[in-house]
């Protein structure tokens, strides 16, 4: 049986070689490459929103604390929902600016240096991000196909995500991540009630689980429970990925629109891994003993479920986190031949070597993931910490670029030197073991604090900075 699951893996992933060879033959431009041709309508924009954010933290990260603390878990999906429902606000404003990074828009906003320290945080972050994805890709191919070792499917997941990637960049991912975004969908809805029936219901549940596991509060104290939730809401409230998506968008109203469209989609999806995974955690209890909890999805499909829902259920877990890992492969990219290569080493490149650029980069940020998945396989904990780099060194002036005239530049540099360099002291000082308060909490914190009283004790920005995001607004 175990075979059939790895064929279907492997059918899906050809097919998606497949998509970016025939996509790639139209790839001419940067903007191509990076967003589209900024051609994309809501309804794509929706479900390559909806497979990118969908990933490794929500299958492996979010199973894992379902099967440490059973139904409580459900309250994971209310920051990244929070964070969300605030970016509907600015995806229109976004869009409206034209630009291909976020880092254009930290430059055209503030100055140089936001634009350079912005790309090495996008640069730390996303590339942890990816080294994650690819271990638990290659733990869905090794559960698949038990003879093949663990770090060779790991091997093989990698050469295919940096090669998929490398192909057609945004003019095919986003079409591909529209067809995985509808087979999470589908393979969620179907697995569900199987899992939820295999397990006793929630009587037979009851009998296998401890009483905790039914208690939606308790479990998760205060303290952790903002350690969960801020991270993955400043994440997507800044998130290069969601903006790069923006600046793909047909138009302003396309951006906005798909975003709330988004809203109800993740609620949807992390509802039904959350369920699933508490269901399947019954399955797999072993008296709360279970060696890697995280994989848990994954076993109950291999184990407990038909031979053609088992196949889906593989293969969506495999889609979710292929979706992600691309995305994030490709932002990084961008970022470097765009914030750094065209706009300090050679602006007049031609556009034909900047997409082969394009190319050479993913495949050196693609190896260097690499380099980091072989470090840790703790999903969550690697997770929250990219996510609270990224949220708390560049969210704050991302936002504040488009929200708050006075925001300047001296304000917001000051303010991603803190945030990153708070999380980074934090977190290897030992100040969170000692404490019990996660790294989040002082470096948001001190981050907007910075931000906002340096840029008042500092010369406001000139109508030139403040043109392209105000218009008429401007006083």
């Amino acid at each position: 049986m175990t075979t059939i699951y790895f064929w279907t893996i492997v059918a899906y992933m050809i097919f998606l070689v497949g998509v970016g060879a025939w996509r790639s033959r139209g790839v001419e431009t940067q903007e191509d490459f990076s967003v589209a041709g900024r051609q994309l309508n809501t309804f794509v924009l929706f479900g390559t929103m909806l497979a990118t954010w969908i990933g490794t933290g929500s299958v492996f990260g979010n199973s894992e604390k379902v099967y440490q603390v059973g139904i409580a878990a459900m309250i994971l999906p209310l920051g990244e929902l929070l964070g969300i429902a605030l970016l509907s606000f600015l995806a229109a404003k976004a869009r409206r600016v034209s630009a291909i990074t976020v880092q254009d828009i930290l430059e055209a906003r503030y100055n140089k240096w936001a634009r350079v320290l912005g790309v090495v945080t996008l640069v730390m972050t996303a590339t942890t991000i990816v080294s994650y994805q690819y271990r638990a890709a290659g733990a869905v191919i090794n559960l698949a196909l038990p003879s093949l070792d663990f770090r060779t499917a790991v091997i093989i997941v990698t050469v295919f995500i940096i090669i998929y990637t490398a192909l057609a960049g945004m003019f095919s991912v986003a079409y591909t991540d529209l067809a995985m975004g509808i087979t999470m969908i589908i393979g969620m809805t179907i697995a569900l009630p199987f899992v939820w029936t295999r397990a006793g219901g929630y009587a037979g549940m009851t009998a296998t689980i401890p009483a905790s596991h039914f208690s939606l509060l308790g479990p998760i104290g205060w303290k952790e429970a903002i350690g969960l939730l801020l991270p993955p809401a400043l994440l997507v409230l800044g998130d290069a990925n969601m903006y790069q998506r923006f600046f793909s968008a047909r138009t302003e109203g396309m951006a906005a629109r798909a975003t709330v469209w988004l809203l109800f989609g993740v609620l949807f999806m992390e509802l039904m891994i959350i369920l699933t995974a508490w269901a399947g955690s019954a399955l797999e209890w072993q008296g709360g003993n279970l060696e890697r909890p995280g994989r848990v999805l994954a076993y109950v499909a291999r184990d407990y479920l038909p031979v053609w829902l088992g196949a889906v259920l593989m293969t969506t877990i495999m889609a979710i986190i292929v979706s992600t890992a691309i995305s994030y492969l490709l932002v990084p990219a961008t970022a470097i031949v765009r914030d750094v290569y065209q706009r300090f080493v050679n602006p007049e490149a031609s556009e034909r070597s900047l997409v082969w650029l394009l190319r050479l980069f993913v495949f050196g940020l693609g190896g260097i993931a690499y380099i980091i998945s072989t470090y840790s396989e703790k999903f969550l904990t690697v997770a929250l910490r990219a996510y609270t780099i990224y949220g708390t060194g560049v969210t704050p002036s991302l936002v504040a670029a488009l929200v708050w005239k006075r925001a300047t530049a001296i304000g917001s540099v000051s303010s991603i030197i803190t945030g990153v360099g708070t999380t980074l002291i934090w977190e290897f000082g030992g100040y969170g073991e000692r404490t019990g308060v996660d790294p989040v909490i002082p470096a948001i914190a001190l981050s907007v604090i910075v931000l906002i009283v340096v840029s008042l004790l500092t010369a406001p920005p000139n109508r030139k900075q403040l043109a392209p995001f105000y218009g008429e607004e401007i006083s």
